[in-house]
């Protein structure tokens, strides 16, 4: 959408920390994985981490960083959330989420919050199989949703779907592809505002299940208005090509595509090359301090003063 549009080019990038930084290594801070400043309950230290995040991200030129994990990790057999999680407690996951959201947003840089409904109480990795979740919709609005609601009600910038079947919401297809899920649940119930992007269809719990053609065309049905296809550029091509051919026969309603570009532009206004930062946030010297603080605070459970 928006090709040849002169439309400015959105640069996102996998930054949490932990083990999800795609960015790593001198000059990088290293930084824990976001279950350390769960523990710390410290909505200060989650913003300042975000802030951090934001300011190195932003230097060498991303305008998007996809965090931060909103899912709350109640399952210890899960195997793609764990650490990456502020922790167990929805409302630590919600106050610290929607804190380090809002450090990267200060800084110019468009926060994400992950994965919608909620990936951390399955048993299965989205990127291996396609996992189920058969909670009631009460115990998902008073844990999974909990920092959903949270993020929506802040007005931050983006959420990004979950390829996980939720009994409760939609039994038939994954929350990325079910309009009950996207806009029944997300728009009207939370009242998100923002930017929907979808997880990678390349993803196993998607590729495996359904056409690229198939998954793009009901997520943008659903209300998904941008899609990450990773790997390669020929899948690419069949998700632009499959919502181009829905538009063109009505099965996409001009009203939906009018809404999704009106929502990426007003992000792309609001981020894309914003702010110009100096690299010579990468690695400073008040950076390694809050890295080397919260290496404290995972040592004696005691927060220094930074």
């Amino acid at each position: 959408l928006g090709l040849g549009s002169g439309r400015k080019f959105i640069a996102a990038v996998d930054q949490e920390g932990g083990r999800v930084a795609r960015l790593r290594g001198p000059p990088f801070t290293t930084l824990p994985p976001m279950r350390v400043v769960g523990d710390s309950k410290s909505m200060d230290r989650s913003e300042q981490v975000g802030r951090l995040l934001g300011l190195e991200v932003r230097s060498l030129g991303f305008d998007w960083d996809f965090a931060p994990v909103l899912d709350v990790d109640t399952n210890p057999d899960n195997p793609v959330i764990g650490d990456r999680s502020f922790g167990s407690d929805p409302a630590v996951v919600a106050s610290l989420g929607v804190a380090l959201a809002r450090g990267l947003e200060s800084v110019g840089v468009a926060s994400c919050g992950k994965h919608f409904p909620g990936h951390g109480d399955t048993e299965l990795d989205s990127h291996v199989a396609l996992p189920i979740l058969r909670h009631e919709i009460d115990r998902l609005r008073h844990v999974e949703l909990l920092p959903f609601r949270a993020y929506a009600e802040a007005g931050l910038a983006s959420i990004m779907t979950a390829h996980v079947i939720f009994e409760a919401i939609d039994p038939s297809i994954p929350a990325t592809m079910s309009h009950r899920a996207i806009k029944g649940l997300l728009r009207d119930e939370l009242g998100f505002g923002g930017l929907i992007v979808s997880d990678d269809l390349e993803m196993k719990a998607i590729a495996d299940h359904f056409t690229v053609d198939k998954a793009a065309v009901a997520s943008f049905q659903a209300g998904v208005d941008l899609f990450l296809v990773c790997h390669n550029a020929s899948v690419q091509l069949k998700a632009i090509s499959a919502i181009a051919t829905a538009i063109d026969r009505g099965d996409i309603p001009a009203s939906r595509l009018a809404e999704a570009e009106q929502r990426i532009q007003t992000f792309v206004d609001r981020f894309v090359q914003g702010p110009e930062v100096s690299p010579n946030h990468l690695g400073s010297d008040e950076h390694r301090r809050l890295a080397h603080a919260l290496a404290i605070w995972l040592r004696t459970r005691r927060l220094p003063k930074l």
